[in-house]
């Protein structure tokens, strides 16, 4: 019978005879003869845990600091997928002993160099968190192995693929690009300071390597793009400036260039992006040759006709609160057709959808034409001339006084005027339409309607929205979506809180929202007289004072406290300013909005947007065709 003594003495027996046996067959693997080339051959066809790709070799650096810098994991044998762990550890083991035994008079004074040097980065944690006791064994293995296998390193040099082998790295398409063009910023910082001048010789040779770079990077985005050659021109270049490099070796002189020279680049940004952002400005404003022709057209054929072909059909449906009834205010045919025909495209049931547009004299007969030549189904239209609105005059609006007065041109379009305003985008014509404040008069508009959806005509219908008359806005008058994920569309941003009128009423955190597409309930504006409350708020602007031009500042605040907030996906803007909009908050969207001056309609339009627009018009129209308007 088994006792309690012979158990302990079992296992005390183990624990003594288990070292002896494993310190035996590691000596005995000690002594294994490895010559330099089997050892190479070995090593090479090492595996790190269970990843079956060969080591790859590292370029022998000057420095043995900067060998140790290049430390990777424990290295392991390749065996059969099927051996043990234990077995893979045994090897190693067998490895890296007979690598020590072998080097060992070649790389102390290494080793000691690297293991001073790294002892005050040694309390980094290892990337494969290895034991600490591995650690230096693993470093000593690494610098030994460099050692051993520069040979190879230098053939692969030679080559040209060793910067393409650096270990679990995945090369940049444009590292070389890069690196070409750093070369040359230094190579400028050689040539301006006095001491490279000094040396005509030193200035030839560098003023043709830099012709020669010049040429490889001119039209070079990627590696691949690059001549065959361009790795010895790097090189070339290398080398004239560590030429430069012994020639001039005042760090300061250096330091103080660079940091002329960016001061240099940070200036002309800044002169570019203004520039740039004037360009832009001049581009929204400025009507495309299709676009100007088109109405031209379209007018001409529109007074051909007689009095009757001049009518559109449905006129009975006009007043009716069971339909559904849109607001558009704009001065621009194709894009408030592509508005139409989007929204009827996706509606459930056209012939209960009515557009009220609403246009200017000069393009009133070019709309009602295009309208006439294209009708959109059986949906009902409307157009109408904003002149023809005898109601609003200059005794009425505050705001058509205010914009047909003379201070208020000269103080936003007359250039060098000393009180015009700097910013670019209140010169854009709009800012001075009263097509762009109507929707502050929807019930004197539509006096016998109860709801109304506004549109704005920059922007594409993707779902049926009749969903919208049915939403219940809880006694408010707007409905609206918010737009206050992004700070700069908070109330501070708009309105002048330095003011005591703004700061006394408002909140500068408030959340913004969105003008482009709205509800209004028109019974409740006029319940709640929200007109009036518009007109006061205008008065009190008379100087600017509160909020510069525009019809969102004054929207805020007359519909404070009185707008709804809906639901995000009925309304995505950013498609005219922003090339990020998240693609799949677009392709849920019930409306997308291209706010902001790069319209689809524009050549400066965001290209991957204006497919959303464009496939709403009929390039092959013979009006467009006519004009030269193409996708």
């Amino acid at each position: 019978m088994v006792t309690f003594r012979d158990v302990v003495l079992f296992f005390l027996l183990l624990t003594v005879a288990a070292p002896i046996l494993l310190y035996t067959d590691s000596y005995t693997s000690a002594k294994t003869p490895f010559s330099k080339r089997e050892f190479l051959e070995d090593v090479t066809a090492l595996t790190f845990n269970s990843n079956e790709n060969r080591l790859n070799l590292l370029h022998r650096e000057e420095s043995p600091v900067d060998v140790r810098r290049g430390v990777v994991g424990v290295v392991y044998s390749k065996q059969d997928s099927d051996s043990s762990l234990k077995a893979r550890d045994q090897v190693s083991a067998r490895v890296l002993k007979a690598t020590d035994d072998e080097a060992q008079s070649q790389t102390d004074n290494t080793i000691k160099q690297v293991t001073d040097h790294a002892a005050s980065e040694m309390d980094k944690p290892n990337v494969m968190h290895a034991s600490d006791g591995n650690a230096h064994n693993r470093e000593r293995m690494h610098v030994q192995l460099t050692q051993k296998t520069s040979g190879k390193v230098d053939e692969q040099e030679t080559k040209g693929s060793g910067a393409e082998k650096e270990s679990g790295n995945v090369r940049m398409p444009d590292a070389q690009v890069r690196h070409l063009k750093d070369q040359l910023i230094r190579a400028k910082v050689y040539l301006s300071l006095p001491a490279a001048k000094a040396n005509a010789h030193f200035v030839r040779e560098l003023r043709l390597r830099i012709k020669e770079v010049q040429r490889l990077v001119v039209d070079a985005s990627k590696d691949s793009d690059l001549p065959k050659n361009s790795m010895e021109k790097l090189k070339a270049m290398e080398q004239t400036l560590a030429k430069g490099k012994e020639i001039q070796d005042d760090c300061s002189t250096v330091v103080k260039k660079l940091r002329a020279m960016l001061h240099s680049a940070e200036e002309q940004l800044r002169v570019h992006k203004k520039q740039a952002m004037f360009l832009t400005q001049l581009t929204a404003k400025t009507i495309p040759k299709g676009l100007h022709c088109l109405p031209l057209r379209l007018t001409t054929d529109y007074y051909a006709l007689n009095s009757s072909e001049q009518q559109f059909p449905n006129q009975e449906k006009l007043e009716d609160n069971q339909l559904y009834h849109y607001a558009l205010f704009s001065d621009n045919v194709l894009a408030t057709s592509v508005v139409v025909n989007s929204t009827i495209a996706n509606a459930k049931h056209p012939s209960k959808h009515v557009f009220h547009i609403v246009t200017d004299r000069l393009n009133y007969a070019a709309m009602r034409m295009w309208f006439l030549d294209n009708p959109p189904g059986k949906a009902t239209i409307q157009v109408q001339n904003v002149e023809e609105f005898t109601w609003l005059n200059s005794s009425y609006s505050p705001v058509l006084k205010q914009l047909s007065s003379r201070s208020m041109i000269d103080y936003y379009f007359r250039a060098h005027h000393a009180n015009s305003d700097t910013n670019l985008k209140f010169r854009n014509p709009k800012y001075l339409s009263i097509l762009n404040h109507l929707r502050f008069y929807l019930p004197e508009i539509f006096p016998k309607l109860s709801k109304v959806l506004f549109l704005d005509d920059d922007i594409v219908v993707q779902k049926d929205l009749s969903g919208l008359w049915s939403v219940d806005l809880k006694g408010n008058v707007n409905g609206a979506v918010e737009t206050c994920g992004e700070s700069f569309h908070r109330f501070d941003r708009y309105l002048n809180f330095s003011n005591p009128l703004i700061s006394k009423n408002f909140d500068p955190r408030a959340c913004g929202w969105a003008y482009g597409m709205n509800v209004f309930d028109l019974d409740e504006w006029k319940r709640q007289n929200i007109t009036e409350v518009y007109h006061r708020w205008q008065n009190l602007n008379q100087d600017r004072d509160l909020w510069k031009l525009g019809t969102l500042p004054p929207g805020l605040i007359t519909f404070w406290k009185r707008t709804y907030p809906l639901d995000r996906k009925w309304h995505v803007l950013g498609l005219g300013y922003n090339p990020s909009v998240n693609q799949r908050d677009i392709e849920r969207a019930a409306v997308v909005h291209y706010n902001g001056n790069l319209k689809p309609w524009l050549e400066i339009g965001i290209p991957k947007y204006r497919g959303l627009w464009s496939k709403h018009v009929d390039y092959q129209h013979v009006y467009l065709r006519e004009c030269n308007i193409n996708p």
